[in-house]
């Protein structure tokens, strides 16, 4: 099944979800290095370990941990721990809040899947004896920060029109573009880019950016950060199809 937040203007076809504030979150860790001598089938141990890398509000709460695929197997602390809240919050509240926290930021996303099955062993035993364990805490849930604290940050301001003592503004817009997605960490690039590929189109709208500059600028961004230009592409796409400039 599809899974579109949006509708897709370039097929027709109409958002199957739309995002809610939830009194829960997972956060995913991948690959965070244990203290020397951590066992990792003690679940508890290692997420003792990861604690004092979240806000101070995750450490004193009680949690559900849930060892992930490769935690046994590759190096780390692969986890993904289960908070309850004490509020609802929304996943931009989560992803502004947890900005610069070791977690993959991509479940904060209403689209995205979060797999909990145990997985499956062919020819030989799981290494660990459980996967869930229960931590208790001070706090029975995480208290979250007023919503007006969690307000992301806005877009730059636009770029002013170009005219004949300033050619040079669209440019300008595409090369801050550019180094902003290329500067994010694993988990945010595509949001990022989703936003900024938005931002330009809005530009190439009201004639300050050409729009074919802008597939470029995205696909470049994403490419220096590791990732598909293709998937730049589709974005910038996207994006200039909701501002009715679609090629």
């Amino acid at each position: 099944m599809p899974r579109l937040l949006h509708d897709d203007p370039a097929t027709g076809e109409r958002a199957t979800l739309r995002e809610v504030a939830r009194r829960w979150v997972a956060l995913d860790v991948d690959g965070l290095p244990l203290p020397e001598g951590t066992d990792p089938r003690d679940l508890a141990a290692c997420a003792r370990a990861v604690l004092p890398r979240l806000p101070p509000a995750f450490r004193a709460a009680r949690c559900l941990i849930q060892a992930t695929a490769s935690h046994g197997i590759k190096p780390g602390a692969r986890l993904r721990l289960w908070f309850w809240l004490d509020r609802p919050a929304r996943g931009v509240e989560l992803a502004t809040w947890l900005a610069g926290a070791p977690v993959d930021a991509s479940v904060f996303r209403p689209a995205q899947p979060i797999y909990t099955a145990a997985p499956l062993f062919e020819g030989r035993r799981d290494p660990l004896p459980a996967r869930l364990a229960l931590l208790d805490g001070a706090e029975p849930a995480v208290r979250v920060p007023p919503a007006a604290l969690l307000t992301p940050t806005p877009p730059p301001p636009r770029a002013p029109r170009p005219h004949a003592a300033d050619d040079d503004a669209g440019a300008r817009a595409l090369a801050w573009a550019r180094a902003h997605i290329a500067a994010q960490r694993e988990g945010a690039r595509h949001d990022t880019a989703l936003s900024v590929a938005g931002w330009l189109a809005a530009l190439a709208r009201r004639g300050e950016v050409a729009p074919e500059a802008i597939a470029r600028a995205v696909a470049d961004g994403l490419a220096e950060a590791g990732k598909d230009r293709a998937e730049g592409e589709r974005i910038a796409a996207f994006a200039l199809a909701k501002e009715g400039l679609a090629r």
